[in-house]
C-alpha cells in the first residue's frame, strides 16, 4: 500500500513542466485528454501498467539502483522517498529533465539519489554495478537501442533486475498513428520500435527470468540476469 501511495503522491506533486508531467501520470485534464486520445487508456490503465514496471524494486530494497532516463522525476521521486537505505543513480540525457526531476527529489529531501547527465548508449558506470536498472517510458525514444540493451546488461550484477515499460508497436492502431505522425515529427520517438513479440524473444535472450506483459500500446517488464556461474 506505501508503493501505490507513493505512485499517487506523484500526481499531486505536478508542477513546473505541467503538460509533460500531467500527460505521463495521466493526473490533468489535458493529460487525461492525451491518454485517451493517443494511448486509448484512463488512469486507472496508466496506474496498472506503471505498478507493474515498478514492481522489479522490492518495497524493502536497500541496494543499489540506476533508473536510466529520469525524465522529470514525476514517477519515481515519490517513490525513492519510500527507499531511504537505497544508492539510487539518475542519469538523463537532457539537462532540462533532469534538473526537474533534481528539483522534485529536492523538495522531497532526497539525500539518497544522485544525479548524473549521459547516454544510455555508453554508460559512465562499471561492469555490473547496479542491483536494479529502471528504465520507464525511454526504450521507444532512444536512438541506438541496441547500445541501450546492451549497455543496460552490461551495468547489471548477475542476478540484478531490469525493470521498466515502454512503447510497443502493434498494440493500438490510433497510437501507432500518433507515434509515427506526430511523436517521430517532434523528435519524441525513433523508430525502429519492438513488437510485444520482438521484446520478449529479446528479453527472453538476454535474461533468465522474464516476467512481461502489455497493455494496449505499453509493455512492461521484470527481467533477472543470469546468476554467475
Amino acid at each position: 500500500m506505501e508503493r501505490e501511495e507513493a505512485i499517487r503522491g506523484a500526481y499531486r506533486m505536478t508542477g513546473g513542466n505541467s503538460f509533460y508531467d500531467g500527460m505521463i501520470t495521466c493526473s490533468t485534464l489535458s493529460g487525461k485528454a492525451v491518454c485517451r486520445l493517443v494511448w486509448a487508456m484512463n488512469k486507472a490503465e496508466c496506474d496498472a501498467y506503471l505498478e507493474k514496471a515498478l514492481s522489479g524494486v522490492p518495497d524493502d530494497f536497500s541496494g543499489k539502483l540506476l533508473e536510466v532516463p529520469v525524465g522529470t522525476g514525476i514517477l519515481t521521486m515519490p517513490v525513492y522517498q519510500t527507499l531511504p537505505e537505497a544508492d539510487i543513480t539518475c542519469l538523463d540525457y537532457s539537462p532540462d529533465m533532469m534538473g526537474q526531476a533534481q528539483e522534485k527529489a529536492d523538495l522531497l529531501h532526497l539525500k539518497n539519489v544522485t544525479f548524473q547527465q549521459g547516454d544510455v548508449g555508453a554508460l559512465p558506470y562499471e561492469d555490473d554495478a547496479f542491483d536494479i536498472v529502471l528504465s520507464l517510458n525511454g526504450f521507444h525514444a532512444f536512438p541506438d537501442k541496441e547500445a541501450a540493451y546492451r549497455e543496460a546488461f552490461r551495468v547489471l550484477r548477475p542476478g540484478g533486475t531490469f525493470c521498466g515499460c515502454f512503447y510497443v508497436k502493434g498494440g493500438h492502431r490510433r497510437t501507432d498513428w500518433f507515434v509515427r505522425h506526430v511523436y517521430e515529427k517532434a523528435g519524441f520517438f525513433t523508430p525502429p520500435y519492438e513488437t510485444v513479440s520482438s521484446l520478449k524473444a529479446r528479453l527472453d535472450g538476454m535474461y533468465a527470468d522474464v516476467d512481461m506483459g502489455n497493455l494496449k500500446s505499453m509493455a512492461w517488464f521484470v527481467c533477472r540476469k543470469r546468476k554467475a556461474g
